[in-house]
């Protein structure tokens, strides 16, 4: 009688999709799914994964940051860890207080990701590209009581920048900061160099003595799973950015289920290839927690993304993945000498970040050797990823849909001025609930109510559908948002620095096609009466002021814009105009 209890139960379950395997069987009717899975969710902190791995593979090599010629095993990884975090304690820390991380893909970006949650302080990413405005607002918004950075990263020094915020530093004691416009601030470490006012990294690795060790130790029984530990900025239509506030729940079980359904937990030495920056979810995630939760290793090839370093990392490394959004991809099959690297070694890959177009996924089988290659699709509200392809799936499922949904995760596609759920097939806003949906926007009331519902439905305000399998498809965006080469870029807050200027009277900031980044920025420019002004005038005036991917690309001067009856302009007419 059993069996057939639990078929009719089966039956009954229509919108459950079992994802231990790819879908086969077409059950769903409505577009609702339920990641139904046999594997539990993880409870522990990003400590315990470490300490996990620390102790099944202590001599397995952690990661390799090429460029810095440095390499740690798990158990030299945690040594370090365990002295910074409590450097970071010898510092005055505590517990919920926060810590600014801004520069590159360096080691010390992974030893400080660890050792703020060993110590329960939470790790703000900062993206390096960030300006003077954009740093202050985000170092105010969060109060971040400490800031690591190395002195300069390309052509932007971060000491300087932080002296134009806070001139105070240069008369400080290091440690001790009194600043009038970040009254939080009391540290700047800095990786590279000594600076008036500023902690060495040195510093900080040396501050702890056995007293902070111990603390550190009775620490552990007090941080919670469910604790925040991450804020990860994220732009908003209004153009100010909202900090994701994650926690441990959220960032390892997503680690964990991505991880499994890659592979991770029956490939033998996994090594992968990370050039994905740490500061979005993606690399932070995908890298640095998978590395604890899964014991895989990761090779981090340059500082700064180089499509030619990529490669030969893959050879020399001998990776066995890759992570990459489809503009990475598309400038590594670009290297002209392509063909001269020995790319055997690669099984697969995840592409995500941005919308992924056919012909590369097609290229990536055929020209990088990644016949596992899998699309992914997230956000960084959902720690990140909620919708991934299996390696085993055939190539239309990888090339036109984003996969199936996650372990233990829900989604619905509902319409959007009804919020009733679309029948299959129909397109509609994608929602999603479960484990990975963000705390909250920090400090943030009215954000995070605008985005996640009373019912803990997250708001991706992406537009999508889905088949009987479960399989998604990304149709477009609600919000006018622009993805360049994975970063994104919301026009709005282009549009609001560029009314600035002087001879500008509207701009409307549009994106268009482009091959190797996705999409491009167009800013279409009402000049004020009589003035007269140059697409490259625009540009300088940007520079130095506006993050480098948020200067437009092109810039159109118009007299008019196409309107709807209401007075909107209507983006989707002026988006072709500079291809045309």
């Amino acid at each position: 009688m059993r069996p057939k209890k639990i078929k009719c139960l089966t039956h009954f379950m229509g919108h459950g999709l079992h994802v231990d395997g790819p879908p086969i069987i077409p059950t769903l009717t409505t577009s609702y799914v339920h990641g139904t899975s046999s594997t539990s969710l993880l409870h522990m902190t990003v400590a315990e994964s470490l300490q996990r791995s620390v102790e099944r593979w202590p001599d397995r090599e952690a990661m390799a940051f090429l460029q810095d010629g440095v390499r740690k095993t798990f158990a030299q990884f945690q040594q370090d860890v365990d002295q910074a975090a409590a450097g970071l304690l010898a510092l005055g820390m505590k517990k919920g207080d926060r810590l600014g991380m801004w520069g590159p893909n360096t080691y010390e970006w992974v030893l400080f990701q660890f050792a703020t949650a060993k110590a329960g302080i939470i790790l703000v990413a900062v993206n390096p590209a960030y300006q003077v405005q954009e740093v202050e607002f985000a170092l105010q918004k969060v109060g971040c009581k400490a800031v690591v950075c190395p002195t300069q990263f390309k052509t932007l020094n971060y000491c300087d920048m932080l002296r134009k915020i806070c001139p105070e530093i240069e008369t400080s004691s290091p440690g001790d900061i009194k600043s009038s416009r970040l009254p939080e601030l009391r540290s700047v470490i800095v990786l590279d160099s000594r600076q008036p006012g500023m902690l060495h990294f040195e510093d900080v690795m040396q501050a702890g003595g056995s007293q902070h060790m111990q603390q550190l130790q009775d620490l552990q029984k007090k941080i919670s799973f469910d604790d925040p530990i991450n804020i990860q900025f994220t732009s908003g239509t209004t153009g100010a950015p909202k900090g994701a506030t994650l926690s441990h729940h959220n960032i390892i079980n997503n680690s964990y289920f991505i991880g499994r359904r890659l592979g991770y937990h029956w490939r033998p030495h996994t090594r992968v290839c990370v050039p994905v920056p740490l500061y979005h979810c993606f690399g932070s995630v995908g890298g640095g927690i998978s590395m604890a939760v899964h014991g895989i290793s990761t090779v981090f090839p340059s500082r700064g993304y180089d499509g030619k370093a990529n490669l030969a990392a893959i050879e020399s490394e001998r990776c066995t993945f890759i992570y990459g959004t489809p503009t990475m991809y598309v400038d590594m099959l670009n290297q002209p000498d392509l063909t001269k690297y020995d790319l055997s070694s690669v099984e697969g890959g995840i592409m995500a970040g941005s919308p992924c177009p056919q012909e590369l996924v097609k290229k990536v089988f055929s020209d990088l050797n990644a016949k596992e290659i899998t699309l992914g699709y997230g956000t960084t509200e959902n720690s990140p990823v909620t919708f991934l392809a299996s390696p085993l799936d055939n190539v239309e499922r990888k090339t036109e849909t984003v996969g199936y949904i996650t372990d233990h995760l829900e989604a619905k596609i509902v319409d959007p001025t009804t919020g009733m759920v679309v029948p299959v097939g129909t397109s509609g806003e994608i929602m999603i609930r479960g484990y990975c949906v963000m705390l909250e926007y920090w400090n943030d009331r009215a954000k995070t109510d605008e985005c996640i519902t009373k019912d803990r439905w997250y708001k991706t305000g992406d537009i999508g559908s889905m088949d009987t399998y479960g399989y998604c498809r990304i149709d477009g965006r609600i919000k006018d948002m622009i993805i360049r080469g994975g970063e994104n870029i919301y026009p709005a807050e282009i549009e609001q620095f560029l009314h600035r200027h002087p001879k500008v009277k509207e701009a409307q900031v549009v994106g268009v096609k482009d091959e190797r980044m996705g999409e491009e920025i167009c800013a279409c420019i009402k000049l004020v009466d009589g003035a007269d002004c140059t697409a490259e005038e625009i540009k300088a005036y940007c520079k130095g002021q506006i993050s480098h991917f948020k200067i437009p690309r092109y810039v159109l001067f118009v007299t008019s814009y196409p309107l709807t009856i209401t007075g909107k302009v209507i983006s989707s007419v002026l988006a072709p105009l500079p291809s045309s």
